[in-house]
């Protein structure tokens, strides 16, 4: 900082800049040849600038004969050069660039896949998925496409000033008026794009965010009558990404008029400098055409030199938004042992859970042992505290209070990948990838599984049945989020995936809420096979699935209030009993 303002290539920014030209590093073979395509392209039209006072003066006064047979073939190979330096430099920009983008989204996807599970529920999704669709791109301009502005007309600029002081020092003094002035449009010009282009960030991170809840909720907003308000949603963060991108026009606008204000202000100069009566009356026409054409040939490149400001400073503010990610620490693993296959041994000793930005205790003092084998259920109200005890067991939150034993080991001395190798997850919503109904049950480490496997997977989940009426069998597609399938299927193939990994813990949250009747029975067949040598964990709403358990526990704003078996806590007549109560009149009643 400065008095108060930003400095526009400070070593923050010079920082970010050189990091992201380390991206094209290994692409330096390509570089070299589309800077010396730029340079051609640059210099040629300088070259051609140059033939302009022989061609006026000997070719049209003197009428030289030598000069009238070779000027068209000098002309065709100067124009003929420069269309090879353009094709090498076009080429070659956008060589690097597909590939810069391409690092990037990649580079910014990897950290997304190594973040903690509490930084995907600090910023709207939207924001996410714009990093890798825009964000990206708008740094690959400033990486590669400003380059090429930068050195072609920079070149040019170098080359006509060139052809200028070579054919008359003396009208070329008319550049002094434009240089200051142009640099100082420049200072101005950059510090406004800097400002702009952060705020257009986040707002295509907003369009993104409205669009995809709006395509998601697409069922709701039809049910409930909201096509006005969500329309209304759009329109308005819509309306403010428009009157950012309109600020960007205007600030183009000004800087090109006031560049071109400035241009004719020193091509009045030189036109008063020419006509002076000890200068006119020795000065050539050519020597005036060609210091005027250079000047005029000079002030587009100058034009686009200013501009390209706002390519490299939206650049630099994207390019800054994705080192941040790129640079988030990854969730901590700490651990050193690899668990390889776990007794399912589990104890919570007085664990407490806050989460970040949160005020309040999400649980308070928990102590809980589940016995290998043995299936612990968990229930009560809705935010009590069920989903944020089971999520601590693949650590996707840490404890803030207490400790979390597997097998008699504090469960952060094992290693990420190996402590959650442990466990097969069913969660409420259910995950589904677009993919086959094969890829889907063996996903990721699962992924080596040979197809029979697969299939008595699918059929200890009872998911066979519709599996094989399907057109390709387990090979058949099932589409984005699985909608080609109905939420039972859905949720049945989230099953036969738990079943498949066969790990030592399953924790089923919510398990079976997507099924009907007769499948939630089949499921349950199939699960009560599957608990017998594993530990469970049950988040169940529907009581009447874990009466069965080994021990209930119930929770209340963040505790376990009552342990002990379901025939235990109906005889205490406390929470379990009035939930058990409540459940037991709503299903008479229905």
């Amino acid at each position: 900082m400065s008095n108060g303002k930003v400095k526009i290539w400070d070593a923050q920014t010079l920082r970010v800049y050189k990091r992201l030209l380390n991206y094209t590093k290994r692409f330096w073979v390509v570089g070299v040849v589309a800077i010396v395509g730029m340079i051609i392209d640059g210099g040629g039209l300088a070259v051609f600038t140059q033939l302009l006072r022989p061609m006026i003066d000997k070719l049209f006064v003197e009428k030289d004969p030598v000069l009238i047979f070779w000027m068209p073939i000098w002309i065709i190979l100067v124009f003929l050069v420069r269309g090879v330096g353009t094709f090498a430099s076009s080429y070659g920009v956008a060589y690097i660039g597909r590939n810069v983008v391409n690092a990037l989204q990649r580079d910014v996807f990897a950290a997304y896949l190594r973040l903690p599970a509490t930084f995907f529920g600090s910023e709207h999704s939207g924001h996410q998925v714009s990093r890798i669709t825009y964000t990206s791109e708008q740094v690959a301009v400033a990486s590669t496409d400003a380059i090429k502005v930068v050195v072609t007309e920079g070149v040019t600029v170098i080359g006509m000033l060139y052809v200028m002081l070579n054919t008359s020092p003396y009208l070329t003094l008319a550049l002094f008026v434009m240089v200051p002035l142009i640099a100082l449009i420049a200072s101005v010009v950059s510090r406004r794009y800097r400002s702009i282009s952060r705020r257009i960030q986040g707002t295509m991170g907003s369009v993104t965010g409205t669009v995809e809840e709006s395509v998601q909720a697409h069922r709701e907003i039809r049910v409930y009558g909201g096509q006005v308000q969500a329309a209304a949603r759009f329109k308005d963060v819509t309306d403010n990404t428009r009157r950012l991108n309109l600020k960007i026009a205007s600030t183009n606008a000004q800087s090109s008029t006031a560049i071109q204000t400035v241009a004719a202000l020193a091509l009045a100069v030189m036109v008063f400098l020419a006509t002076r009566p000890f200068e006119i009356q020795h000065m050539s026409a050519g020597t005036f055409v060609t210091v005027l054409t250079a000047m005029g040939g000079m002030m587009p490149s100058l034009r686009r030199l200013a501009n390209i400001q706002s390519n490299i400073q939206s650049g630099i503010s994207a390019a800054e938004n994705l080192f941040e990610i790129i640079d988030t620490s990854p969730e901590v693993d700490a651990g050193e042992r690899v668990l390889e296959r776990a007794q399912g041994d589990i104890r919570f000793e007085h664990v407490g859970l806050v989460y970040p930005r949160g005020e309040f205790e999400a649980l308070r003092d928990i102590s809980l042992h589940c016995a290998p084998g043995t299936v612990t259920a968990l229930v009560g109200r809705s935010g009590s505290g069920k989903s944020s005890l089971v999520s601590l067991l693949p650590r996707f939150n840490e404890p803030t209070s207490g400790s979390i034993l597997v097998d008699g080991a504090n469960y952060e001395s094992f290693t990420l990948a190996s402590l959650r190798r442990q466990i097969a997850w069913v969660g409420q919503s259910v995950v589904l990838f677009d993919g086959t109904v094969a890829e889907n049950i063996a996903y990721g480490e699962l992924a080596g599984a040979n197809e029979a496997d697969v299939i008595a997977a699918a059929k200890a989940a009872n998911a066979w049945e519709f599996i094989q009426k399907m057109p390709q069998g387990i090979h058949s597609v099932i589409g984005q989020g699985g909608n080609l399938l109905s939420g039972g299927q859905r949720q049945r193939l989230a099953i036969a995936r738990a079943i498949l990994k066969n790990a030592p813990i399953l924790v089923l949250d919510e398990a079976t809420s997507a099924l009907d009747t007769e499948s939630e029975r089949l499921i349950q067949q199939a699960l009560q096979g599957l608990m017998k040598d594993r530990t469970t964990l049950v988040i169940a709403h529907r009581l009447s699935t874990i009466e069965h358990a080994d021990q209930i526990a119930v929770m209340d704003q963040g505790r376990i209030v009552e342990r002990g078996t379901h025939a235990e806590l109906l005889a205490v007549g406390g929470h379990y009993a009035a939930l058990h109560r409540m459940q037991f009149h709503s299903q008479a009643s229905d």
